[in-house]
């Protein structure tokens, strides 16, 4: 551990012991920071102003640090623990970069293809966090049904970020005049590509267990 993070370490472990506030702060409790710090950090990161971007990255690695201080305290891991596991993941997901392995050609595919193996995962929709805006969690779908080879419709005409931002702003505009929660209605139209996403692997499963008990009967 380098000496800045060590210093860091040092001081939330003295902050736990002798400031109040500190010390009864809990993972929950910490949530609204954590949501609140990494909205600063993309605020920062828009800016292009590196020292900012430093400043907040640094309240960002505060809020890791202070979930780790609580769970070592009852034992449960460290900053070390969590600094170990991540780098051990990513040493796994890039065998084309700590081993012989080729690069392969979908990056994005293979990344998912390993973590949906090592999570043991049944769907390409697994381990998608509720909490996550309906844009965000629209993107996730989207990109993950891509990335896992669900056999769904979805358009592929390229369009420009510039482009992306007009046509929403004008949707939500749109929206807000016919009196619609156009938020409400990502998520009524997320919802609606979850269960065609569910549906089109049910029936991949299906067509491969027929194929899978005929290939046995002969």
């Amino acid at each position: 551990m380098n000496d800045g993070l060590h210093r860091l370490v040092e001081v939330m472990h003295a902050l736990r012991q002798g400031c109040p506030w500190d010390r009864e702060q809990t993972h929950l409790t910490l949530a609204a920071y954590l949501v609140e710090e990494t909205a600063e950090t993309l605020e920062a990161i828009e800016s292009g102003d590196d020292a900012h971007l430093a400043e907040e990255l640094g309240d960002l690695l505060l809020q890791v640090v202070f979930h780790a201080e609580i769970a070592a305290e009852r034992g449960a891991f460290d900053i070390d623990a969590i600094a170990h596991g991540i780098a051990e993941k990513l040493v796994r997901r890039h065998p084309y970069v700590f081993g012989d392995g080729e690069v392969p050609s979908d990056l994005m595919g293979s990344w998912e293809a390993r973590k949906r193996a090592e999570k043991r995962r049944t769907s390409a929709l697994d381990g998608i966090a509720e909490p996550l805006s309906s844009l965000a969690r629209a993107h996730k779908v989207v990109s993950r049904a891509r990335h896992h080879g669900v056999p769904v419709e979805l358009p592929e005409v390229p369009v420009t970020e510039a482009e992306v931002g007009a046509e929403v702003l004008a949707l939500v505009a749109r929206a807000q005049a016919a009196g619609v929660d156009p938020d409400q209605a990502v998520r009524l139209a997320v919802r609606r590509l979850e269960a065609e996403v569910r549906g089109a692997e049910s029936a991949e499963n299906a067509a491969t267990r027929v194929r899978t008990g005929a290939a046995g009967a002969g």
